[in-house]
């Protein structure tokens, strides 16, 4: 057996844990048999992360079969550490060890000289720990000042004081790739290891042995190593050196969202609640350009597609203009938060400081947003609303109507201009549909005057998030 039968004392020595007939597999057979029986019963290797069915997950899949170290390179923002994490769910829930042990020995074979002396002395009466499988997983990010102590190990000063030899294997200190024997290690932006500490790794990925200080410590470690990396970093010219790539089994790309749906439903996921006394809607247009502003900057020359547009973008801009609703709503004394095309103005602060421009000063950052926002919107606007009443509308505004927007007006401001235009107000109940509050009627109200100005059949004269909308013969 792997693990215990559900609901019976676990094994407390290794004479019970033989008799109960445990039977130890490597990681990476952990890894495959586990995952196989999940894809047999037809569930996913996970559902943490979306947009990668189709895409990541299922080469992700393939090199665990294949009992591959792996690396995900992708810019930031495309969770490859959530996905790497999500690997841990694969491991057995309980694990044996011996009790005591920094590297997790497994009791029928140890291969630390604490493990192997326990054991020799104590034979069936070696105490047996549980360790959990949230446990057996080790995250590091690579820093330029990471050092060999840090993954490898150390000549521990205070054993030596204790009377050990240096060349003595008890008088080392572990690192963590050694204590993340029988489970998972992670390194995360593996390129920005310095070189020296790359070339450690190298016996780790490919022998499993490891050396400190001049020890030669044969330690058959039993992991399966994971790294990211940056793509402009993992080539030729980048900093990740050639030995150490080709010790990896598998090269995993990933990606950002490929559908504006996706990533809507990201955010949904992840964006941070408020704790508030009224409800919060967010129209469905709203959510669609926060995500479409992510996705025309990933493609817009003024911005560095290098170190690329994170999801989180689009999840702090969703924050934020709901922040700003809020605002709103607590000033005014509207029952109903509901974000505004006028509350986009508030993902100044909340992008610039997520992307990198291409040769722009910094004081044309607020532009270079405020553009990426009216392109979402025009976009939003010509995929998702078809006006019939679109000549009607901009008839209204003939002989000096003018209608004003801005984040400082209370839904009922609407209302009125609503009851005055008709043809707008029909508009608007298609865009919401007719059982629409008045906060999302105000909102709608919003996207389609923005809309008629970005197709150009209104005129729009602007300061900030406030507006008035006029006709283009004025």
């Amino acid at each position: 057996m792997s693990e215990h039968a559900a609901g019976t004392p676990r094994p407390t020595t290794l004479g019970e844990l033989r008799a109960a007939g445990y039977r130890s597999r490597s990681v990476r057979d952990e890894l495959r048999e586990n995952l196989e029986a999940r894809l047999a019963a037809g569930q996913p290797l996970t559902a943490e992360v979306l947009g990668y069915e189709d895409t990541v997950l299922p080469q992700l899949e393939t090199a665990l079969l294949a009992g591959h170290d792996v690396i995900l390179l992708g810019e930031r923002g495309q969770a490859k550490t959530r996905l790497i994490r999500a690997l841990v769910e694969l491991l057995d829930e309980w694990l044996p060890v011996v009790a005591g042990s920094e590297v997790r020995d497994d009791p029928f074979a140890p291969i630390s000289p604490y493990g192997r002396d326990l054991v020799a002395e104590r034979g069936d009466e070696t105490p047996i720990a549980w360790v959990h499988r949230s446990e057996r997983f080790a995250e590091k990010l690579a820093t330029p000042d990471t050092s060999m102590a840090d993954l490898i190990g150390e000549v521990d000063p205070i054993k030596v004081a204790g009377g050990l030899y240096l060349d003595d294997p008890r008088a080392l200190s572990y690192g963590l790739v050694p204590k993340s024997n029988r489970g998972l290690f992670a390194i995360n932006e593996l390129p920005d290891l310095s070189e020296r500490i790359q070339v450690g790794l190298l016996n780790v990925l490919e022998e499993r042995d490891v050396q400190i200080r001049g020890h030669l410590v044969r330690l058959d470690l039993d992991l399966v190593v994971v790294a990211t990396a940056n793509p402009e970093d993992y080539t030729n010219r980048g900093r990740l050196i050639t030995p150490l790539k080709d010790r990896f089994g598998s090269q995993i790309r990933t990606h950002y969202p490929y559908e504006v749906s996706t990533e809507i439903a990201i955010v949904r996921r992840e964006a941070r609640p408020m704790p508030l006394d009224r409800p919060v809607v967010v129209p469905w247009f709203i959510e669609d350009v926060i995500a479409r502003v992510s996705h025309v900057a990933r493609s817009s020359h003024a911005i560095s597609q290098r170190s690329g547009v994170s999801v989180r973008l689009s999840i702090a801009n969703y924050e934020t203009v709901v922040a700003s609703a809020t605002r709103r709503s607590l000033r005014a004394g509207d029952e109903t938060v509901v974000p505004r095309v006028s509350d986009l103005a508030a993902v100044v602060p909340s992008t610039q400081g997520k992307i990198e421009l291409e040769a722009i000063e910094d004081h044309d950052v607020a532009e270079v947003i405020s553009a990426l926002v009216a392109l979402a919107v025009r976009q939003s606007f010509t995929e998702h609303v078809v006006l019939e009443e679109a000549g009607q509308i901009v008839a209204a505004f003939a002989d000096e109507v003018v209608v004003h927007t801005g984040d400082d007006l209370p839904d009922a401001d609407y209302a009125a201009t609503l009851a005055a235009m008709p043809a707008l107000a029909h508009a608007v109940e298609r865009v919401v549909g007719p059982d629409a509050g008045p906060g999302e009627r105000a909102s709608a109200l919003e996207f389609v005057l923005e809309g008629l100005y970005l197709t150009k059949r209104l005129a729009k004269d602007a300061a900030g998030p406030r507006a008035l909308y006029r006709s283009r013969g004025r």
